[in-house]
């Protein structure tokens, strides 16, 4: 639905650009910020364009940060000799949240995607391999997606860090905790008869 109020339109426009936000949801979000008062409004503005000045990639690992490096790179307990490849800072915090993986990151902000005009340039994969130089990296774990996109990138890189003498490993995909084996896709069934484990 399109408004005759030119401004309300436009916000509406701005908010229903970001992914996975429909007409409605954007339609919901601007009547929000409608509702804001002036004070609170200024600082909803202000915080975006606080959050553009001030955050960048960290400067070994691509993942965002205000400081020069991240809080995983700036940390001397972490083990610099694993790298968990991710395509997006969010799924750093993901994995964060288990506190079980003691390595390091690389963000790749994205996965090949020649449909899309996505190829390995667009990616910070020569900042990865510019890593085995400097760290002594034993084990690169790619945990990309488990997508066409995911998997071809996966690929790619391992196809590039395996000459280097790197050990690449793939993530174990399965089924998950509370899901009936009937509904899995076959490649889900796959990936879980390949990554079985001993109990």
């Amino acid at each position: 639905m399109s408004y005759n109020v030119a401004a309300l339109q436009k916000l509406i426009d701005q908010f229903q650009k970001m992914p996975s936000v429909g007409a409605k949801s954007a339609q919901r979000m601007a009547f929000y910020v409608l509702g804001l008062t002036e004070d609170e409004a200024k600082e909803f503005s202000s915080s975006i364009l606080e959050a553009h000045e001030k955050i960048h990639k960290c400067s070994v690992c691509c993942n965002l940060t205000e400081k020069e490096l991240c809080n995983v790179c700036d940390n001397p307990a972490r083990d610099r000799s694993v790298i968990c490849v991710v395509e997006d800072p969010r799924d750093v915090i993901a994995i964060e949240k288990t506190h079980e993986f003691k390595g390091t990151y690389h963000v790749l902000h994205g996965a090949i995607s020649p449909m899309n005009g996505v190829g390995p340039e667009q990616l910070t994969i020569k900042e990865l391999l510019s890593r085995m130089n400097t760290d002594e990296v034993g084990e690169v774990i790619m945990a990309t997606n488990p997508t066409v996109e995911g998997e071809a990138t996966a690929m790619y890189i391992s196809r590039l860090l395996k000459p280097m003498g790197v050990k690449v490993t793939r993530l174990a995909y399965g089924v998950p905790v509370g899901a009936d084996l009937e509904y899995a896709d076959e490649i889900t069934l796959l990936r879980a008869l390949e990554g079985r484990q001993v109990i």
